[in-house]
């Protein structure tokens, strides 16, 4: 069974870092585009960082571009999303995404807030 777990949300002041993480089972990560979504309530989901499969390429919103950064770790089977120099309008639910020709799925998702 595949399973998604997104991890490391919380609560931090504007200005900080956090570093998500998206944990597989069941597939092989790398074999996989890798999407980090978000979703603010009252708020459609919307695309934050993308990863081609084997990390062929890489794109992000225009509002997190050289705050956020999408990374793997083959060994670990392991996606993370870096975000630096947070603001309030990050706050959100952060999913993790894994697509491939046949198959798409998603984490249950990890809650970030940016407050002071």
């Amino acid at each position: 069974q595949v399973q998604l777990v997104e991890s490391g949300g919380g609560l931090v002041q504007p200005g900080g870092s956090l570093r998500l993480s998206c944990a597989a089972s069941g597939i092989t990560l790398s074999r996989y585009a890798m999407t980090w979504y978000r979703q603010a309530p009252g708020k459609e989901r919307e695309l934050v960082a993308r990863e081609g499969s084997a990390g062929r390429s890489t794109d992000y919103a225009n509002s997190v571009k050289g705050r956020f950064t999408i990374s793997r770790d083959n060994a670990k089977n392991l996606v993370y999303l870096y975000m630096n120099n947070l603001k309030p309008e990050d706050t959100a639910k952060y999913y993790c995404n894994a697509r491939i020709a046949w198959a798409e799925y998603w984490g249950q998702g990890t809650q970030v807030t940016v407050s002071s």
